[in-house]
């Protein structure tokens, strides 16, 4: 019983399994969210939503949302530069916590914060833990990544 809670020394598989889905869930969140500033409203379409909102830059703040959002969450689903994608979309998130949302409250059912901060910490926690080893950067050997001597 105590391994089923508690997990044998050893638990890489499942904190492996974690990450995977972990992943997964927030790549095609990113991805619905990146779709819908590219394709659904357009570049243009959201910019001229982001302006709205008083968000600075709104033509190259909608852009970098939308693309990080987007091409972010495949290359999270696949296990690609996970670290990277990370910071990436904690700044997207921080950019909309502090440009959108803070102002509104917790809530996001009245426009707050809940959601972005989520998605943020989140963020942070890939580029501190990486993919797992069921991701794309897991094929890589170390001496072939950026930055790593062998």
């Amino acid at each position: 019983m105590r391994a089923l809670f508690f997990g044998p020394r050893n638990t890489s598989t499942r904190q492996d399994v974690a990450l995977l889905l972990g992943r997964v869930a927030l790549g095609a969140v990113l991805i619905a969210h990146g779709w819908q500033k590219l394709f659904s409203y357009g570049i243009s379409g959201a910019a001229e939503s982001f302006e709205k909102m008083g968000v600075p830059l709104p033509t190259l703040s909608a852009s970098f949302a939308g693309t990080v959002e987007l091409l972010g969450g495949i290359l999270l689903i696949i296990g690609l530069i996970v670290p990277l994608v990370g910071v990436l979309v904690a700044i997207d998130m921080l950019g909309a916590l502090i440009f959108v949302h803070a102002p509104n409250g917790m809530f996001a059912t009245d426009g707050g914060y809940e959601l972005v901060l989520l998605i943020g910490a989140l963020g942070l926690m890939f580029a501190g833990l990486g993919a797992g080893r069921f991701a794309v950067d897991g094929l890589i050997p170390t001496s072939h990544r950026a930055g790593v001597k062998a």
